[in-house]
């Protein structure tokens, strides 16, 4: 299980490089932002959201429980910002030079289906390392 929480940290960080370009992105373009609620609350929740996501990994790659306790914090935050664990992978199309209409949509299928799976893992996992102690 060990392990696995490792890979999920790594994950994490892998994870944070995107979402430091995003935020740079905000941080420079913050006056072009549209004026809808929204996209500002969005926005700003970008902020916190790196420092949990963080904080988190750290937690989850020394197995701590405030690690588990920030990934349940952060999950339905994930979801509304798109910060997925395998997120980078959207990217590939991109990378790959296939820009057709369907790989998006079914990439971030695959993104949002991963995470309610390391939802799963995590849960099972903090309940068995819960009944070890």
């Amino acid at each position: 299980m060990r392990l696995l929480y490792r890979s999920l940290a790594f994950l994490d960080l892998i994870s944070l490089v995107f979402m430091s370009m995003q935020l740079w992105n905000i941080a420079n373009h913050y006056t072009e932002l549209p004026n809808q609620l929204s996209v500002k609350i969005e926005a700003m929740l970008m902020f916190p959201m790196f420092l949990l996501v963080l904080v988190g990994a750290y937690g989850l790659f020394f197995t701590k429980k405030f690690g588990f306790i920030l990934y349940y914090i952060q999950f339905p935050f994930r979801l509304y910002l798109w910060v997925f664990t395998l997120g980078f992978i959207t990217l590939l199309p991109e990378a790959l030079n296939n820009f057709e209409d369907k790989w998006p949509n079914i990439l971030l299928k695959v993104c949002i289906m991963a995470e309610f799976i390391r939802l799963y893992l995590t849960v099972r996992g903090h309940l068995k390392l819960k009944g070890q102690q």
